[in-house]
Parts: structure tokens; sequence; C-alpha cells
């Protein structure tokens, strides 16, 4: 959400965001409680963030140590005024640093899941939850004293000081509420957001489209827009926001860029052309994209090439479409954040999304980007407001740079054969097994390596491929899956006996983090 999409009547929550991988998940949790929510970057000003008069504030985690040069801090008026503030991990350390306790490296750095222990029954932000709780901890500091007028309200077997309060009004927990893997989570943020800063609820998807499409006016006024439509929800919702704003004004247009899977670019056209009444150009480019990702291995190099020939044939597109001004990306969060570093330059580059991390500097079309600061259960949330086939609403992701982050290593046309193949069999037997809505993502992968095997008494040596299924909620943490065996076997029986040059199947079993759910 963006400050000028504000009506003047709603106060904001304020997330200042710190370098953490997981700010933008904060500002999604809080969504989810139909807050209206603002993400602000650790060097916003005082005047700037007291103008929003926000109802409450919330600090991210983040991966510098507060006690560090050039660490970045907040305002000391802002922690001593009366606006109700949580901080999470580093901004828990935050608060204490600045107000006078002590935060030092830990002998032993604290990751993954821990058992909380509330130390007070008095505590809001924890009122309703169990005196004993599983939580998710990523740290390498820890505190050592508290400020004047705090007091322990939780604490674990590492971190004695694992949430501390001052009055019912600043908060700190060094635990992260935000992620899957703290399961009370919710239940904290939501008696933060209620019971401490009293939010009102005043966040919903007919809002937001409402907002999107005076922006979208605004930002295109009477020009042509292209849009780049890949067949999944995130350019469909964005198709479709455009098209309710400025209307014939707006062409989509879908590029077959050679990426993609078995039978994946007529099944595009057909639903498209059934389910909406924009135009749509279909350009086959597979030749053009394939050979400049010839003898490339690098995956971030793959991603900023397929970034590249995208805008040149969508610019070429746009060209012959009358001179468009303005591109249509259904780009989301989870693509930004995974992208970019934050405004601070303290957070981390962990993939170039093509769309994102890809574009070329030398763009002659200005991006229009509806859904770009919502998760993929928010873009739903849209997208069945507006009306959208549920085949649309729920189809599973699928990457902008498709099969080349899919294929480990340089990409040929026989790989794309063996993993369309392999891939194939994946998604038939998670569609019998009725299992597509239940989990987030599956597909294969096809690995570098090559295995020794036996078919027909002779000795094979031939590729691996891999499984990769996982459950999420919103693409920034994720959980593997744990799909029936019995659907394992099949599986891997029929990419064996049905795809050629594969003669080994593996099942990938890790999380995000510490992984990414694609391979590169």
């Amino acid at each position: 959400m963006q400050k000028e999409n504000v009506p003047a009547t709603k106060r904001p929550l304020l997330i200042i965001d710190f370098g953490s991988q997981y700010s933008m998940l904060i500002a999604r949790r809080i969504r989810e409680l139909e807050v209206y929510c603002e993400v602000l970057p650790a060097s916003t000003n005082l005047q700037s963030i007291t103008s929003l008069d926000p109802i409450g504030i919330i600090l991210s985690g983040g991966p510098a140590s507060v006690y560090e040069e050039n660490a970045p801090l907040t305002s000391l008026e802002l922690l001593e005024s009366s606006i109700p503030i949580l901080g999470i991990c580093y901004g828990m350390q935050l608060i204490v640093h600045q107000l006078g306790g002590s935060v030092y490296p830990s002998k032993a750095r604290e990751y993954g899941k821990a058992q909380l222990s509330k130390t007070t029954n008095k505590s809001i932000l924890f009122e309703g939850i169990p005196k004993e709780m599983q939580v998710w901890m990523s740290h390498g500091d820890k505190v050592e004293t508290l400020p004047k007028g705090f007091n322990i309200i939780a604490e674990t077997n590492n971190s004695p000081f694992a949430a501390t309060s001052n009055n019912n009004n600043k908060f700190g927990i060094q635990f992260h509420p935000e992620v899957v893997h703290t399961p009370v989570g919710k239940q904290i943020l939501e008696n933060f957001v209620f019971k401490i800063c009293k939010a009102s609820r005043n966040w919903s998807a007919d809002q937001f489209i409402q907002e999107s499409i005076k922006k979208i006016r605004d930002q295109v006024g009477h020009n042509q827009v292209i849009c780049g439509l890949s067949g999944g929800v995130d350019s469909a919702v964005a198709a479709s926001l455009v098209h309710r704003a400025i209307g014939n004004k707006l062409t989509c247009i879908f590029v077959d860029n050679g990426l993609l899977r078995k039978y994946e670019a007529a099944q595009i056209i057909k639903t498209f052309k059934e389910t909406m009444e924009i135009p749509l150009v279909h350009v086959e480019a597979g030749n053009s994209f394939l050979a400049k990702l010839t003898g490339v291995t690098d995956p971030e190099q793959k991603r900023k090439i397929i970034g590249n020939e995208f805008i040149n044939v969508f610019e070429q597109e746009a060209t012959k479409l009358g001179n468009s001004k303005f591109l249509v990306q259904g780009t989301t969060y989870p693509d930004v954040i995974e992208s970019m570093a934050d405004d601070n330059g303290t957070g981390a580059v962990i993939k170039s999304h093509h769309n994102v991390g890809g574009l070329p500097d030398n763009m002659n079309l200005g991006l229009v980007e509806p859904v770009r600061n919502l998760f993929k259960d928010e873009v739903r949330l849209v997208g069945q407001a507006l009306g959208l086939p549920e085949h649309i609403v729920w189809r599973q992701p699928f990457p902008g740079p498709g099969l080349a982050i899919r294929i480990l290593g340089e990409i040929t046309l026989q790989k794309l054969q063996t993993l369309r193949d392999a891939d194939l069999v994946v998604t038939e037997e998670i569609e019998k097994a009725n299992l597509t809505r239940k989990i987030w993502q599956s597909f294969a992968v096809l690995t570098s390596s090559k295995t020794v095997g036996v078919m027909g008494d002779d000795r094979t040596y031939e590729n691996v491929v891999a499984i990769r299924s996982v459950s999420s909620e919103d693409a920034m943490t994720a959980d593997w899956s744990r799909l029936p065996y019995e659907v394992l076997e099949t599986i891997s029986s029929r990419i064996i006996n049905e795809v050629p040059n594969v003669n080994r199947v593996v099942y990938d079993i890790t999380s995000k983090p510490p992984g990414t759910i694609e391979w590169e």
C-alpha cells in the first residue's frame, strides 16, 4: 500500500523496515486483520512518521547489530512517545539499546524453533496465549540488561529476555511472530493491533480495487498501455485492474519465450479468450530467448537475460500498437523483496526476478504494477472480488523465467523436453490425488547431476530429476509438502518409465528458509 492511496480518515499502523526479509510479511499479517498499514524505511525522519498520525508502530528485524557503527536506528523521541511500539528481533534490540539497556553478541546464534515460556499473565501482548508456546528465532545478538522501567514477560532457554514490555505501551520480542513457524504469532500481532493500538478494520479487497483504479488513471492518463500476460493470477489481476481503469486503451501481450511447460501456451490463449474481453497479441519468441541463453549457466545471468529480452519484445510490440507508453506487470511483493535491497541498503538480494532485478536500465516504457505491494493470497482475494474465474485465481504460481530456473546449468532443447515431460507427470499425479488446492506449488527440477542405474539389465548413466512441493501462505516462508508415499512412488515410477534420459528421482524436503522455493 502506498501513502498516496490513504483516505484522510485512515490512521495507519506503520512498519519501520530495518532491512528484514520479512518486513512486508509483517504488513501482510496486519492486512490479514483488515487493518491499513504502511512500510517505511528506517531512514524516515520523525516528522514524516508523526505526520501520518499512526495508531502504532512495529520495528522490524534486520541483519545489522545495534552496537555497530552506522547501525540503523530510530528517533529517541519516537521511542519515548506515547505511540504504542512493538520491536521484533532487531527492533527489540534497538529499543533496548537506545533506551539505555545493553545488547551483545551471543555465544551461540539462535536460529529455528524455540520453546517460549510466559513469565507473567499480566501482559496484554500475550493475552489468551498458552504459558508455553513454539516460536521462531533468528538472531546472533542477545539482550543482556533491560532499560529502566522494562520487565521480562517471556523467556526461552537461550534468551532470558525473549520478550519485554514497559507499562503495556512499548514491547520487544526476540522471536518472529510474522512467520508461520510461530503458530501463536498471529494472535500476538492481533493483540498488539486491536488491544494495544485500538485499531479498527479498514482494509479490504474492494477498497484496494477502488484505490488502484484511481491510481492507475492518474498514472497513465490517456495513453495506450500494454500488459505482459503470463497466464498466472498475478498478471491476470493486474490486467483486470488496468482494464477497469482505462478500458480499451489496454492491450495484452502473451510472449511464448520457449520456456513454458508442456501445452501451456495453448492453454493460456484458450483460457484468456474464453474468460477475458481484452485484446490479446500472441508473440512466439522462443528462438530469440533461447539464442541469448546459449551457454549461460549462472542463474542470476539467466534471470537478467530473460528480463531484458521480455522488455525488448514488449517495446517492439508497443511500437506496432501505436507507440504505447506504459507496460503493466503482475509484479508482487515477494518478487520485489527477493530481488532488491531495501531503501537503507541493509537488506540482501536473494535472487533477481525477471520483472524486477532483471529489467534493463534504458527502458522506454513506464511501469504500471498494480499488485506490487500484495502477497499471493491478497492477489487472489482481489481476483475473486474482480470476478475472475476460479481456475485463474487458484492457478499454481509459475516463475516468470519459466523452466530456465528449473534446469540447473545450460539450457538446451533436449533438457527442456526432458523437464517438460517430467513436470507434466508431477502435475497430472498431483491433480489425480486432489492435492492441487492443498499445496502451494509442485514441480520438477532437472538437476545437473547424473547417476548410475540399471534398466533392462543394462547399466545407465542418466539425469536426476528432483521433485519440489511446498505448502505456503505467502511464498515468503514455505514448508515442504508431506505428499503421500504412494503419490511419490507413482510420480517416480512414471518419470523413470516415460521420460527418456532419466534414471533417478529424488524429493526435496527443504523448507524456506533456509532454501528458496525455486532451485535457482
